[in-house]
């Protein structure tokens, strides 16, 4: 786990990143301004449960690309979920919850994926855990409202002019943060209908 101090807002980006791209790199940047983060820790997954690991590239080479495209200082490349033998978010979270007192960690993730978020396992322990930050993607600008993790937390979302105290907000609490988007998809990458 990347070095940190009691005090700091950290935001947590992980992803299996296959392959990363400028979009990664976009999102990362939009939450490091936006979150007024002092640390991102772009966290490189072994898998994903909701995807097939035969496309999935080995975590060294996909750490080593992310390593070059995450070049801002703040973001700390990791791939510690494979160290300590993690499989689920929700599992993650509290492992870095549980061995980081007094720091302020949120969640962030990109737009396209909360479509799908209540198929993670435990999503509502995930929201709970944290705060979390939604950063636009293209096509997810309208569609975040919709999902289900928006309808159930409805409550708890904070205004995007807040976004600089999200961190140390109470979880359950999320934010959709608008922005310049990038169409790259790691997706579209693979099948040879992107380049970057």
């Amino acid at each position: 786990m990347p070095y940190v101090e009691k005090g700091m807002q950290v935001g947590l980006f992980g992803g299996s990143f296959n392959p990363p791209h400028a979009g990664h790199a976009l999102v990362a940047e939009i939450a490091l301004r936006r979150l007024a983060l002092d640390q991102l820790w772009w966290m490189v997954t072994p898998g994903n449960p909701l995807k097939s690991t035969r496309e999935l590239a080995p975590l060294k080479d996909r750490l080593e690309r992310s390593e070059k495209i995450a070049t801002d200082p703040r973001i700390k490349v990791t791939a510690f979920e494979a160290s300590y033998n993690v499989r689920y978010t929700a599992d993650t979270l509290e492992l870095v919850k549980a061995r980081n007192p007094g720091v302020d960690f949120v969640w962030v993730m990109g737009a396209d994926n909360l479509a799908q978020f209540h198929r993670w396992q435990r999503w509502r322990q995930i929201a709970s855990t944290f705060p979390i930050a939604v950063i636009d993607r293209p096509g997810a600008t309208l569609s975040f409202l919709s999902s289900v993790v928006a309808k159930t937390f409805d409550y708890a979302r904070v205004d995007e002019a807040d976004a600089p105290r999200l961190a140390r907000i109470k979880a359950p609490a999320w934010t959709f943060i608008h922005g310049p988007r990038s169409p790259l998809s790691s997706t579209a990458i693979r099948n040879g209908k992107s380049s970057g």
